[in-house]
């Protein structure tokens, strides 16, 4: 029986339509799976796309980033196919990443998943972190100079902005799940574009300006910018930053799992794949490419805020605050997963917990009816709250978000999407399939292991010289 449109009666009246996994019914469209994809791969990635550029040059950077793409659409299809089983248009539902592994894979590759899965998002909370106080930081300095002028003593302090953002974060993470983050969504994928638009323009007038910036096929010269094992260590980690830039199948079964069931929830994944990684790949194309051509060698880690803090210091600031909106949005959408597995495991515990299970109904200006729970206040709060303390431990931008996307890429994005193609298509071991989908693991394998290295190099480097919670001088 299609149970699709079924309503629950309680009493005699109509409580909500549900669908056929009896969960109130999923309302998800093309255009808001697109906007979870947007806001999750347009991140804090694209800012560093110049500086990963500069390290590869004009041949291996553009090239790079077109592999990449290629390979994060392709695994995407493989995901999208296993959100149902055993058929991936009318089996069972699997609400999180480790529920398709589990009824694919199973046994001990279900731990493997979850621990990159959920150590990747934490990672992300934390870099998205980083990033929002850094350009929320660069608001402030650019202000500054304009006021009191170029020569004037700017320093600001990040800290204190990641409080700010920490603060944001704590009242959002309220938000149940991710059927109600779409608003959100489609506001911070509107941010993206904005920033990265401001960032492009910038580009081309410093590009008009400043037409001599060196720039050259291989990337940064060992032996007039870096030297030999700079040169190795550093395009490991441009690796590692365009990896990053990339990852968004950590969430991918979470975003699916909002589509609508009619059409099918893995054809309209699919589609919304091809939108979101198309799309965002001729951004970080023009990006990297522009900002590569704006700075040459020298292209700093966050190319929005290397454009200085001076004139036109307000269109900086515009693009900073785009930056800002949209992380804030884009930290929701990474954290929810993280939020729901620790909720959902409490609750299956603790089912007669009032603390745990109880929704309670309150009444807020201008917001309206709410509903609280007090797990999802107390331990949401207490997530904010330790990403943010271990950002301000680590405010090292390129290197952390090098090694997030070093150890997501390969596990999440490619290992586990190729396993599980093979077990549900049952490719024979030894065909050209097998060989072919084995080979691209195994080539991502050594890929993520480079920049990794590259990552922790850059991570040791940093550390050395470096004193938590002392703002720069």
């Amino acid at each position: 029986m299609d149970i699709e449109s079924l309503e629950i009666r309680e009493q005699g009246s109509i409580v909500k339509n549900v669908d056929d996994d009896g969960r109130e019914k999923r309302t998800g469209t093309l255009m808001t799976a697109s906007a979870h994809i947007i806001t999750a791969v347009i991140g804090s990635g694209v800012l560093s796309l110049a500086w990963a550029n500069a390290q590869l040059g004009w041949v291996a950077g553009p090239a790079v980033l077109m592999v990449f793409s290629a390979i994060t659409w392709f695994t995407s299809t493989l995901l999208a196919d296993c959100y149902r089983t055993p058929d991936s248009v009318t089996g069972k539902r699997n609400y999180t990443y480790m529920d398709v592994v589990r009824a694919n894979l199973g046994g001990g590759k279900v731990i493997f998943c979850g621990l990159a899965q959920y150590c990747n998002l934490v990672g992300v909370s934390i870099g998205y972190t980083i990033t929002a106080s850094i350009s929320m930081a660069a608001i402030q300095r650019s202000d500054c100079f304009h006021m009191q002028g170029h020569e004037a003593k700017c320093d600001v302090s990040n800290y204190r902005f990641m409080v700010i953002f920490a603060c944001i974060q704590i009242v959002l993470s309220q938000i149940p799940n991710f059927h109600s983050l779409s608003w959100l969504s489609i506001i911070a994928a509107v941010m993206s574009f904005s920033y990265s638009t401001i960032g492009l323009g910038l580009s081309i007038a410093r590009i008009v300006e400043r037409p001599d910036v060196r720039t050259t096929l291989t990337g940064v010269t060992v032996g007039v910018d870096v030297s030999g094992a700079e040169k190795v260590w550093r395009t490991f980690q441009s690796l590692g930053d365009i990896a990053f830039a990339y990852s968004f199948s950590n969430v991918l079964i979470e975003i699916q799992d909002t589509l609508k069931s009619s059409p099918p929830e893995n054809q309209v994944m699919k589609k919304a794949s091809l939108v979101g990684v198309s799309t965002t790949t001729l951004f970080y194309v023009l990006c990297g490419c522009l900002g590569y051509a704006a700075f040459g060698n020298s292209a700093p880690g966050n190319f929005l805020t290397g454009f200085g803090f001076y004139e036109p210091f307000w269109l900086v600031d515009l693009g900073n605050v785009f930056i800002a909106v949209h992380l804030i949005g884009a930290y929701q959408v990474f954290c929810q997963p993280v939020f729901q597995f620790v909720e959902r495991n409490c609750q299956r515990k603790w089912p007669e917990s009032n603390f745990v299970c109880r929704e309670y109904s309150l009444k807020a200006p201008v917001l309206g009816k709410l509903s609280i729970n007090l797990l999802r206040v107390a331990w949401r709060t207490a997530y904010v709250v330790v990403t943010s303390v271990l950002a301000m431990i680590f405010p090292f931008f390129n290197d952390f978000l090098g090694l997030i996307g070093a150890f997501a890429f390969w596990p999440l994005t490619v290992y586990l999407p190729v396993e599980m193609r093979i077990a549900q298509a049952k490719i024979t071991r030894g065909s050209s399939s097998w060989i072919g989908l084995k080979l691209l693991s195994f080539a991502c394998f050594l890929v993520s292991v480079a920049a990794a290295l590259g990552s922790i190099q850059g991570l040791a480097a940093d550390v050395g010289g470096y004193r938590p919670f002392k703002p720069a001088v």
